[in-house]
């Protein structure tokens, strides 16, 4: 009866170690993607601000009591647009005064024109002087000088008179109104009374430092890079994207010695208004194609110990060969790697644990449907 317990105890021990000799186990299961070479659009991300496209501060050029102001604010303004309202009895008086000149210098050129016609009838007839003819022409000239200086005063009193409507130099839109009703303004004071913007289009400047400029320009120099179309998005503070592209309009010859970074300018439409002088935003600017390059989900990537990358690859026989990669960037939750991978490698991104180099896999095709497993 012991002997029978016994063998029953021992039994399952027996089973378990004939087990790892009764048949091999099957290689391990990992989850691979297979790449293939496509052309990718390399950007740069660079903060920026949005400037107004065009500013105009509103100065009076004569001096004065401002009587009206005739816009309200926060409106838009077109150019010509009268604004304010200066006293202008001081300058009509002044006009009245520079016409009366116009008209005594034009009475007293038709009096000496005269004068030289009659003395130039008595010389005709040889009973004048050729020195009284001489003074009679004189006397002509000297009014007609006379009549063209009137003439220029009258206009300078005009203009004068046309600046006491303060009108708009820029359309726009007008901000809020720094003077009121009954101050008195000089010509050309520092304070202006108001400041338009145009905000369509607006500017964005936007900062590179000087090596990612550097790169670039070899990229495209050395052709690893291709010209990239000149649409230049736009991400605004809150991380929605502007629903309308710019155009890189200037690059600056010039290096900040300071902090050693070139300033580029942008234009973007803005016919709803949405963008601001002030705003903050992000550029994701264009900076070339490379061509037939690899994307590489990060998660297939890493690094030894010298900190190369490095990806695991599925050979056609299902034995896992490692791949040391180059490099260029990120992109989203990929690298663009320029070499180390081939069309039609399987990465591994999944079960690498379990996948050394030179081990036999059972390799699974990635769903593209199927989410991405939790980091967490």
């Amino acid at each position: 009866m012991r002997a029978a317990i016994l063998v029953m105890l021992l039994f399952p021990f027996a089973v378990a170690a004939q087990a790892p000799g009764g048949g091999e186990r099957p290689p391990p299961a990992v989850t691979v993607v297979t790449l293939a070479p496509e052309d990718v659009t390399l950007t740069a991300t660079l903060p920026g601000r949005v400037l107004a496209s065009g500013i105009a501060e509103v100065r009076p050029q004569v001096n004065g009591i401002i009587v009206e102001r005739t816009f309200r604010e926060g409106d838009a303004v077109e150019v010509g647009d009268p604004l304010y309202r200066i006293d202008a009895a001081t300058y009509e008086a002044e006009v009245a005064a520079a016409s009366a000149q116009v008209a005594q210098a034009a009475a007293q050129l038709r009096t000496a024109t005269r004068e030289a016609e009659r003395l130039q009838e008595l010389i005709d007839r040889e009973v004048a002087t050729e020195q009284n003819l001489d003074t009679a022409i004189g006397a002509r000239d000297g009014a007609a000088a006379a009549l063209q200086l009137s003439n220029a005063r009258l206009r300078a009193a005009e203009i004068d008179l046309d600046r006491t409507v303060l009108r708009a130099p820029l359309s726009g839109f007008i901000g809020r109104s720094l003077t009121t009703q009954g101050a008195l303004v000089t010509a050309g004071q520092a304070q202006p009374l108001a400041v338009i913007r145009n905000i369509d289009p607006v500017l964005v400047d936007v900062t590179q430092s000087a090596a990612e400029v550097l790169a670039w320009r070899r990229g495209l120099l050395d052709e690893r890079l291709a010209e990239a179309a000149p649409e230049v998005a736009l991400t605004l503070a809150d991380g929605s994207v502007y629903d309308q592209t710019g155009l890189l309009t200037v690059a600056e010859a010039n290096v900040n010695e300071q902090t050693g970074v070139v300033t580029l300018r942008l234009e973007f439409p803005n016919p709803d208004g949405l963008l601001l002088p002030g705003m903050y935003v992000q550029v994701e600017l264009p900076e070339g194609v490379a061509r037939d390059v690899i994307l590489a989900p990060q998660r297939g990537v890493s690094y030894d110990r010298r900190g190369r990358p490095t990806a695991l690859v599925v050979n056609d026989e299902n034995v896992v060969e490692p791949r040391e990669l180059t490099v260029m960037r990120a992109l989203g939750s990929d690298w663009i790697v320029s070499g180390g991978l081939a069309d039609g490698d399987r990465v591994i991104i999944e079960g690498l644990q379990s996948a050394a180099p030179g081990a036999t896999v059972a390799p699974e095709e990635l769903d593209a449907a199927a989410p991405a497993p939790d980091a967490g």
